[in-house]
């Protein structure tokens, strides 16, 4: 599949802001099932853009932008081949090992409610690493619904858990949180997940989980839609929860209240060329 992807990040601020600096983990890298064929990023101010690693391996670009800014717009256009995989990550930029990813931190913490859940599936999956993230991940999807409005990134999983709704950081948060507690490594993971509907409203982003399985590696669940990864995800960065993979981060100087508009579009090349 050829995903053509259109992310739009826009900063209205109360008063100019003097000064922006900003760090971006907009830019996928290539692995098996995933070849970035092209990918660029504008942004409405005047600066450079230096691009770097960060621990994780993600490519991160940074900025300082001065102003007067009024407003502030990061566009990211692109296109991404993707294949199938059934889930399974191959040949991704791999800094640590598996093992870092048991790490708590405090979006993922896990509270009794949890674990009690984490433990109630294994007693009711397969033998398997494989078998009991699966059921995990088909659990997770029934008790929890998704809801755009619900909290915010900031929820912690064990507060997702208890109001058993979210958003895709909150039920991402969940499902590290659980497989955790049962000893399995996972990472969260952004990225963009094309829908196939002509008709849907502008994608908000989306998140979904890689835990360890041994002898096969990193396996993707989407628990929004209860899945493993598909062709129409598409990888864009990694980290120990929401924090450590969000897509910008950074500070300002002055420029009082803020209003931000994300406008993230996805579709398919030849679709697009059909238009």
């Amino acid at each position: 599949m050829r995903l053509n992807v259109s992310h739009r990040t826009t900063y209205h601020y109360d008063a100019p802001a003097s000064r922006v600096i900003q760090v971006l983990r907009l830019t996928p890298r290539n692995h098996d099932g995933q070849y970035v064929a092209r990918w660029r990023i504008d942004v409405s101010a005047d600066c450079r853009l230096d691009q770097h690693e960060d621990a994780f391996g993600n490519i991160t670009h940074a900025f300082a932008a001065e102003g007067p800014l009024p407003e502030l717009t990061v566009l990211v256009e692109g296109e991404i081949e993707t294949r199938d995989a059934q889930g399974v990550v191959r040949h991704a930029v791999e800094r640590f090992p598996p093992s870092l990813f048991l790490r708590e931190t405090q979006l993922t913490s896990c509270d009794d409610a949890i674990s009690e859940f984490a433990d109630a599936t294994r007693q009711s999956a397969g033998p398997g690493a494989l078998d009991l993230l699966h059921a995990l991940l088909s659990r997770l999807n029934g008790a929890m619904e998704y809801d755009a409005d619900s909290t915010h990134a900031a929820a912690s999983a064990a507060e997702a858990f208890a109001a058993k709704r979210g958003i895709v950081q909150d039920l991402a948060h969940v499902f590290i949180a659980a497989s955790r507690s049962l000893a399995i490594p996972a990472r969260y993971v952004r990225g963009y997940f094309f829908r196939g509907d002509e008709a849907a409203a502008p994608d908000p982003g989306h998140a979904w989980v890689e835990a360890f399985v041994p002898d096969l590696g990193w396996v993707a669940f989407d628990v929004v839609n209860g899945i493993c990864a598909t062709e129409a995800h598409a990888r864009v960065a990694v980290g120990l929860d929401y924090l450590g993979a969000a897509p910008v981060r950074g500070m300002r100087y002055g420029g009082g209240g803020e209003t931000l508009a994300v406008d993230i579009h996805i579709d398919q090349a030849w679709r697009q060329g059909q238009n």
